[in-house]
């Protein structure tokens, strides 16, 4: 079994209700975060792990996504007459990368989604990367988690410490502590009650995962919400082979969710050099004008 991550998948069919009603006929995936969709900056995160093959799982209404990571021939154009160098650059610099779009027929789930890419992916372990967990760029989850499956060559999750109070809102795992941040993982529960959870480490979106998901996938049953999920699918692959967490420390944003939308939006602002001393002065006087009122 190759140890080298070549491929990652971007599950992107969901509807994005949340986002209702923005999302109604356009991507949740392309909300832009300061001047970049969401989704590309997941992209950037791989591909800076030198992953350089992506499988985007695409629905309806969602052929922005395609048009995006697509070369533009005439913008180019006229950016390169008009002297725009940086912003031609910035265009242009995930287009020596190689995507496939696969269509979701239904939004079944985050597990049905991954099961469509299974042809294309075949034996090789893969990458997956949910765009809308935006992880700080300066922080490296994505890598470590990589080279954390070329020392075990086992699915790899990555994990986060939650209160209680948000474990109904992801898969939680009861795990077994082998060093700082490695878990081997004894179980998985889907979104359980807070009375119910076998701990307050929940998985979030990156995943480092192994073929032989894929049957496991086509046997899974109809879980919570009536969707296939992930969660299940890993529970059956745990009885036939280990399976890890890494426990994530640094600095995520569920922008899947309007608040940390928000945040994600606010906190990359203030680190763009292009607008972050105007967007700091605008929110000192948002701040002074609200400790008046």
């Amino acid at each position: 079994m190759t140890r080298i991550i070549r491929k990652a998948i971007l599950p992107a069919g969901g509807l994005g209700t949340r986002f209702l009603p923005a999302t109604k006929a356009s991507p949740k995936e392309m909300l832009p975060i300061v001047d970049k969709p969401m989704i590309q900056y997941a992209i950037e995160e791989a591909q800076a792990c030198g992953i350089e093959e992506f499988i985007i799982i695409t629905g309806k209404h969602k052929r922005a996504i395609e048009d995006h990571f697509d070369s533009a021939f005439k913008l180019e154009e006229s950016l390169k007459k008009s002297g725009k160098k940086i912003l031609l650059e910035e265009i242009s610099r995930l287009n020596q990368l190689n995507f496939a779009y696969i269509r979701q027929r239904e939004a079944l789930g985050l597990g049905h989604a991954l099961s469509c890419a299974g042809p294309f992916v075949k034996e090789e372990p893969f990458a997956v990367l949910l765009s809308d967990d935006i992880i700080e760029p300066g922080d490296h989850l994505l890598r470590d988690m990589i080279d954390l499956y070329k020392e075990l060559t086992s699915p790899i999750l990555a994990l986060e410490k939650v209160p209680l109070s948000e474990v109904h809102k992801y898969g939680v795992v009861n795990g077994e502590k082998l060093r700082d941040n490695v878990y081997r993982i004894n179980g998985l529960v889907e979104k359980p009650s807070p009375s119910h959870a076998p701990s307050d480490m929940a998985i979030i979106g990156r995943y480092i995962l192994t073929a032989d998901i894929f049957p496991v996938l086509e046997d899974v049953e109809p879980g919570k919400g009536g969707e296939i999920q992930l969660t299940d699918a890993l529970s059956g692959l745990l009885k036939k082979r280990p399976i890890y967490g890494y426990l994530f420390t640094g600095k995520r944003y569920d922008a899947g969710d309007k608040i940390g939308y928000l945040k994600a939006t606010v906190d990359f602002a203030l680190k763009n050099p292009q607008v972050s001393v105007q967007f700091k002065e605008y929110l000192l006087d948002i701040a002074a004008r609200l400790k008046h009122t």
